[in-house]
């Protein structure tokens, strides 16, 4: 019987519009949706998810790895503690002439990770997994603290220093030697952070204005243009090959990223009429179908309350658990959900409790501050800051980003603060990327150029996630790109993420990783808020034909793997 889909057709331009950015278009540093969206299109790692609707979908499979390792093959040695990955032929940087990626290219991405320029915001996954990348990483940082250094000095000290569990036998055979057996190494080594990098950006600041004029590719696309907050533009990779890339396809000619500060509404119209395919940055969908992907997804933290532990605002008011806890008493949680309700999207919030969010390794259901029907209370509030010497209040800095509705649940924070003696002054950051660039920055933290914030988290892979959700969010780490965005440091949680991470089964994991979020809550180093299902269904132009929504980048969709009926 003829299979009666229509075939795919070549060519056009997909365009993309709306308010989002990118946190970094460096994959060493790059830790947001909308970058892996992009960065999954010039950048391959070693493994990769593949792009289909059904369970598949949360298992990495091999990219730029030629097979799965496996005691059998060789690959995995019998107490699972060192892999041999070999890469497969075809695989190409758009250099002239065209170069083969090699295994001294993801040695080079690795120790590029540690950059204390513009780093890993979950560099913490891989200097507690790969033998001697925490020394690597704390010589890196120690050799220019207290100084911005040049592409030349950072290139010097990668190329003089070796990662111990790191080595490239030769071109093809790359050796990764691990602290403790890991079963989620395939999940680390999908991320973004672990892409290949060519011996180019030896001369260049990681994420600098000039990376951003010579990116390399050795996917299917490749960047023709980028101006953060403005636009992004990419075409064809013509070092690419279709029968060495079993992840991705490449069926428009184009991808057009337009950005801008506009409203859901205004996306949807520029959808509607068919002048944008794929709306970028802002939340509007289409009722919610499920996929078989679906059943195991985690929920996401989004919002949750971010405190600057290192803020020398009112005295360091926020380094007071009861300061922090006379907050968290004020929030009216309940209230918050109907602005994620009020976008039609599709998806399930609800007031958040503990620290890990349901679906995800660790959860269990508990609520140590409770408030009669999660409103919050304010009178409290006020209570516990005259107990702790601020009976006048405090003023504080509150930043948010632009843009979906993080500007209503910010405002409404603002007032419920208020209403419990905390004056906020409101500070909008108008560009994604650059409100990611303040909280990953320790030092900005430290300056005091903001108090608390609404963020959002979602675990980097599903299954089996307990160091997803919590390593990088609370294991204490004050370098460049840390998703500890706060300073939280306790070193039982720490002690408890490396116990969590060397248990032998998930079931023991599970059962630390819920200390973790006990403790957490005990330290009220953040609020959670909110709780959502990551599960929208964006809205796609007429035109947009296989569109299969990635879970592991919050369910936006595949630009390779797309195509458009007419091209244009």
């Amino acid at each position: 019987m003829p299979d009666p889909r229509p075939r795919p057709r070549h060519g056009g331009t997909l365009r993309f519009y709306g308010p989002g950015g990118l946190d970094h278009l460096d994959p060493a540093a790059a830790y947001y949706a909308f970058s892996h969206q992009v960065i999954r299109l010039f950048a391959r790692q070693l493994f990769s998810y593949p792009t289909t609707e059904d369970a598949r979908a949360l298992v990495p499979i091999p990219d730029v790895a030629a097979e799965l390792p496996t005691v059998a093959n060789g690959g995995l040695s019998a107490d699972g503690r060192r892999y041999t990955l070999r890469l497969r032929d075809g695989v190409y940087w758009d250099t002239s002439p065209h170069r083969a990626v090699t295994a001294a290219d993801f040695v080079r991405g690795f120790k590029r990770m540690a950059n204390p320029v513009a780093g890993a915001g979950a560099l913490a996954y891989y200097t507690s997994t790969i033998v001697g990348m925490a020394q690597f990483a704390e010589g890196y940082r120690a050799r220019f603290a207290g100084r911005t250094p040049t592409a030349a000095e950072l290139a010097d000290y990668q190329n003089g220093h070796h990662i111990a569990g790191l080595r490239a036998v030769d071109d093809r055979t790359l050796v990764i030697e691990l602290r403790r057996p890991a079963n989620d190494l395939l999940n680390l080594l999908a991320m973004p952070f672990a892409s290949a990098a060519p011996h180019e950006y030896d001369q260049l600041v990681p994420d600098s204005p000039e990376f951003v004029g010579q990116v390399r590719s050795n996917g299917p696309y490749r960047i023709t243009s980028y101006v953060p907050g403005s636009h992004l533009t990419m075409a064809h990779n013509p070092a690419w090959r279709p029968d060495a890339d079993p992840i991705r396809r490449r069926y428009v000619d184009r991808i057009d990223v337009r950005m801008a500060r506009v409203s859901d509404e205004r996306v949807r119209d520029e959808i509607a009429s068919g002048r944008a395919d794929l709306s970028w940055g802002a939340a509007v969908g289409r009722p919610r179908r499920r996929t078989e992907a679906d059943r195991n997804l985690g929920w996401a933290l989004n919002p949750y309350l971010v405190f600057n532990l290192n803020s020398p605002r009112e005295a360091g008011a926020l380094r007071r658990r009861e300061v922090r806890l006379a907050i968290a008493y004020a929030i009216d949680k309940a209230r918050l959900v109907r602005f994620f309700d009020d976008m039609g999207i599709g998806t399930v919030t609800r007031p958040a409790h503990g620290v890990i969010p349901p679906g995800n390794v660790g959860h269990r259901d508990y609520d140590p501050y409770p408030t009669p029907g999660d409103r919050g209370d304010r009178a409290r509030c006020r209570r516990l800051l005259a107990e702790a010497g601020y009976p006048h209040g405090l003023t504080l800095t509150m930043i948010y980003r632009i843009d979906a509705v993080h500007g209503q649940v910010a405002k409404a924070i603002a007032e419920d603060l208020a209403a419990g003696g905390i004056d906020c002054r409101l500070v909008e950051i108008d560009q994604t990327d650059e409100y990611y660039r303040i909280l990953q920055d320790p030092k900005r933290a430290a300056a005091g150029e903001w108090d608390i914030t609404p963020a959002a988290f979602m675990p980097d892979w599903f299954g089996n996630n307990g160091r997803s959700y919590v390593q990088p969010m609370f294991q204490s780490n004050t370098a460049v790109g840390t998703a500890n965005y706060g300073g939280y440091h306790n070193p039982l949680v720490d002690d408890l993420i490396d116990r969590a991470l060397s248990a032998p089964n998930e079931d023991s994991a599970a059962a630390l990783w819920h200390q973790v979020d006990r403790q957490v809550l005990a330290d009220v180093a953040i609020v959670p808020i909110l709780v959502c299902e990551p599960t929208i269904e964006h809205l796609t132009s007429a035109r947009v034909r296989d569109a299969i929504p990635l879970p592991h980048v919050d369910r936006w969709y595949d630009a390779a793997n797309l195509w458009l009926d007419p091209p244009d």
